[in-house]
């Protein structure tokens, strides 16, 4: 009887579920030249593999999606200072797979749920593909919040 008088503070999303075969893990990370390939697929520039390389490293933690065969078809890696932000990056899911829809949502529900039960209330900031914004948008992110604009500069 009282669970029927609780009202939840923000309304959430079902959980999306894996499709059959996929996986989904935070280790091993994808190597340098698998992920190259996956961020190259879906629209991004080539980077240096040292870089990427780096990246990895000093990520606080990722998560990839794997199709049953082996190959990498998600990603997303998060920084952050383990109080107040936290920034995803590389947020990307090969865009020719029959399920990417799904996986984005898996992939984007199950990062925001790490981040909730790890650092509640913190902020998240992203530079998102435009294939990835129905799934933000199903999770609460909103474009240009209070009429902010995010600024970007290419080094």
């Amino acid at each position: 009887m009282l669970d029927s008088l609780l009202i939840p503070f923000r309304a959430q999303p079902q959980p999306p579920e894996l499709p059959a075969g996929y996986s989904l893990c935070g280790e091993p990370a994808p190597t340098p030249r698998e992920l190259q390939a996956l961020l190259i697929s879906c629209g991004d520039g080539a980077r240096p593999l040292e870089r990427l390389q780096v990246a990895l490293q000093r990520s606080n933690w990722m998560l990839s999606l794997r199709a049953p065969a082996g190959a990498l078809v998600g990603f997303v890696r998060v920084t952050t200072d383990l109080a107040l932000c936290a920034n995803f990056w590389d947020l990307a899911v090969e865009p020719t797979d029959p399920q990417h829809d799904q996986l984005m949502l898996v992939l984007v529900h199950t990062a925001l749920g790490r981040l909730r039960r790890e650092l509640p209330g913190c902020s998240i900031s992203l530079a998102a593909p435009p294939a990835a914004l129905e799934a933000l948008k199903r999770h609460g992110f909103v474009i240009d919040p209070g009429g902010i604009r995010a600024m970007g500069l290419r080094l």
